[in-house]
């Protein structure tokens, strides 16, 4: 049996890998398919632009104006964007540096955004180092917090109307709901409101930072064209917060299904194994008793016949109680 669980063991993690190599690379192949036409065009579109740029205005030089796209771009991932003869400013303010600090302890790490200077670099790793624990922590409490209150409610729930088990269903998925529209389906319609965003990519947008994907290609508060209220990047970073604490809280329920699952597996497969290891125990005893018999005739004919001494207890009475007949053989 231990042959066999050796086994079992060495195959599982291969074909595991097996898995998520093929899974992986599925998603590559549709990725492509899907984006890969999307990019050639955006490729070319651009190209056409900067030969038409080159032809219409002839004092312009290739190198001279590859500059200035290059500088355009380093600029505008630094935040700093044109508009007409001056330059925007705001991601660095203390609003803005707020949500960033909060983008880097809950790990989302858009990459829109980063700091320049070495010193900045460096408070950075320092700062990260001890926040991440930190936002672990208060996320776990706040977690427990959901939890605890959705008991609560059960509970009364199954005093006041003496539910058993449909009380726990019934406020499992109140939450879940609840869940669903504070945290993934009403945020879409405020994005669409203070970024111009569709609600496809509001929703886009939650899920991936919730989630704490953060891609980047979708951030809130970088439009420089719109004038956001002081209030707006702090409420969204508590919408992080909390929402990030209830997407653990819902993907740690979906792991104790599949761990109870697994445990249900587990016991069948355990009860199978006792079963071989109780029929390899019985083959065991039979070869035992069979090598006995083996090495009690042996002896049997070494020595010879054994004498037979009968005695016979009479049968009397002690006590009031009869005390049968024994036979004992010497």
């Amino acid at each position: 049996m231990v042959a066999v669980r050796q086994r079992r063991r060495r195959w599982g993690v291969p074909v595991l890998l097996a898995a998520y190599v093929g899974y992986v690379g599925l998603g590559a192949a549709v990725l492509q398919a899907l984006e890969r036409p999307v990019e050639v065009q955006a490729a070319q579109h651009l190209q056409q632009q900067h030969l038409e740029l080159l032809a219409n205005h002839t004092c312009l030089r290739g190198p001279a104006l590859q500059r200035l796209i290059e500088g355009i771009i380093q600029a505008y991932k630094s935040g700093i964007t044109l508009q007409g003869n001056t330059t925007s400013l705001g991601r660095w303010d203390y609003s803005g540096s707020f949500f960033f600090s909060i983008s880097a302890i809950t790990t989302i790490g858009y990459g829109n955004l980063s700091p320049s200077t070495a010193v900045g670099r460096i408070f950075c790793i320092i700062f990260a180092l001890f926040g991440i624990p930190l936002n672990l922590v208060l996320l776990n409490e706040i977690g427990q917090l959901m939890l605890l209150g959705v008991q609560h409610c059960a509970h009364r729930l199954e005093e006041v109307f003496h539910w058993q088990n449909k009380a726990s269903f019934l406020m499992k998925t109140c939450a879940l709901v609840t869940g669903l529209l504070l945290f993934l389906l009403l945020p879409p319609l405020l994005f669409s409101d203070k970024e111009g965003w569709s609600y496809e990519e509001g929703f886009y947008y939650s899920f991936i930072t919730l989630s704490t994907i953060g891609f980047g290609d979708y951030v809130i508060g970088m439009n420089p064209d719109r004038t956001y209220p002081g209030w707006y990047k702090n409420v969204i970073s508590l919408w992080i917060l909390f929402g990030m604490a209830w997407l653990a809280l819902v993907i740690k329920f979906c792991i104790h299904l599949l761990e109870s699952s697994s445990d249900f597996c587990q016991c069948n497969k355990k009860s199978t194994e006792m079963a071989e290891d109780l029929m390899d125990g019985n083959k065991n005893n039979m070869n035992g008793l069979h090598n006995v018999e083996i090495c009690s005739d042996k002896d049997t004919k070494t020595k010879g016949p054994v004498e037979s001494h009968t005695y016979t207890a009479p049968a009397e009475t002690l006590k009031g109680r009869k005390i049968p007949s024994v036979s004992c053989r010497f």
